[in-house]
């Protein structure tokens, strides 16, 4: 085995976003009576020290990097996220952008691997519509094709008894596509947890292996406007990231298409009761209505109603925030609800929820033709190579 070369260390480091003192902490690195722990850590790093097997498997779990990254020439390229759409409102800690980076890695090695075991299938066709459309073309035609295009039928949608169920439906008309979509907000553990403001999805515009990845931080009312986005960006053949705040012209595109299909313009003219919005306990119950009826967030309807002049920025703003608390307040009350029970959904449940029929569906299928072995497939699910069989297994039962 090479030796570790330290400017790797100093990089792995710096993109996770830690100085030398908080990473000698996560390191857990011990104060000895020649030298401090942030100066072991200088030391390591300056070459003067070769660190243990044991140091770099710490290193290699605190700054999220596969063990073999220390023992290369040099420091990798940073990883492609395709076009970053995203307007950040403020400075963002830069470990948060260093776990984007991380999940945006994950994913595309994931898709990677599903876009060659396709392409070695003889009747795999390429997608057409990825990259089809352009924005001139207006956002209203956009979504009469994707409507078109995934047979979705918006009464349909809305008569699904949870929110959860309406977008289970949405997801499976948009993966009959050919769309692969993934539910992920973190690298695996809530301590890596992504807030919509720094990474509300992705997508990978490929012809062969399209991908969206959802936030599923935000809130559930939130995850099919977020997944109609990011099919946009599909049509469009633009990859890469978004986040919560739609400045760029592409963006505010894209949530067009998406607020649009979900909430046509002609039903909001014809049916809100606008007379209600004088009062702001009167506007927050009639929103909260319609947007109960229709399977979408009451903050997208405080938006569409703010684009037609019908309330104020300051109306919608103040509106806006009384919605994120009241779905603050909600979720920590899931959450404690969820420490208190004794039982609550199973890790495969949860796991394949996250991971979709389509994704689950192919890796099957690549599995038994023997294209992919369990371990490849392992890493295609995001699970331990032991875990695939009963992931699979469960699937068909659900």
């Amino acid at each position: 085995m090479p030796a570790v070369n330290p400017q790797i260390l100093v990089w792995a480091r710096e993109t996770v976003g830690y100085d030398v003192s908080e990473a000698a902490r996560k390191l857990r690195l011990a104060n000895g009576k020649n030298a401090t722990a942030e100066e072991k850590l200088i030391a390591y790093e300056s070459g003067e020290k070769s660190p243990s097997r044991s140091l770099l498997l710490k290193m290699s779990k605190q700054y999220r990097r596969p063990l073999l990254t220390f023992y290369l020439e040099g420091p990798p390229s940073l990883a492609d996220r395709g076009e970053d759409f995203r307007t950040l409102a403020h400075a963002v800690d830069p470990s948060q952008n260093a776990i984007v980076d991380a999940l945006v890695r994950n994913v595309k090695a994931r898709q990677e691997i599903v876009r060659e075991a396709l392409l070695s299938e003889q009747d795999h066709e390429t997608l057409a519509f990825v990259g089809s459309y352009s924005q001139d073309q207006g956002a209203h035609r956009l979504v009469e094709l994707i409507m078109r295009s995934a047979s979705i039928d918006l009464d349909a949608y809305r008569s699904r008894k949870t929110q959860e169920d309406a977008f289970k439906y949405l997801r499976e008309k948009i993966e009959h596509l050919g769309i692969f979509s993934l539910l992920a907000g973190n690298l695996g553990s809530h301590h890596t947890n992504l807030s919509t403001d720094v990474f509300r999805g992705f997508a990978i515009a490929d012809t062969v292996a399209p991908f969206v990845v959802i936030n599923d931080q935000d809130a559930k009312t939130a995850w099919s406007v977020t997944l109609l986005h990011e099919v946009a960006h599909i049509w469009l053949g633009a990859s890469g990231i978004s986040g919560s705040l739609a400045e760029r012209k592409v963006e505010q595109f894209c949530d067009s298409v998406a607020s649009e299909l979900l909430m046509p313009e002609q039903e909001l003219q014809d049916i809100f009761p606008f007379e209600s919005l004088h009062k702001f306990d009167a506007a927050i119950d009639a929103i909260d209505k319609f947007a109960s009826d229709r399977k979408i967030s009451s903050r997208l309807i405080a938006f569409r109603l703010l684009r037609r002049n019908a309330i104020s920025q300051e109306g919608f703003n103040d509106l806006s925030a009384h919605f994120y608390q009241r779905w603050q307040e909600v979720r920590d009350r899931q959450k404690q609800r969820a420490k208190d029970a004794a039982g609550g959904p199973s890790y495969y449940v949860l796991k394949r929820m996250r991971l979709g029929p389509s994704l689950l569906d192919a890796s099957e299928r690549f599995m038994r033709s023997g294209e992919l072995s369990t371990t490849q497939v392992a890493k295609v699910l995001g699970v331990r190579a032991l875990k695939v069989g009963n992931l699979l297994s469960q699937s068909h039962a659900a």
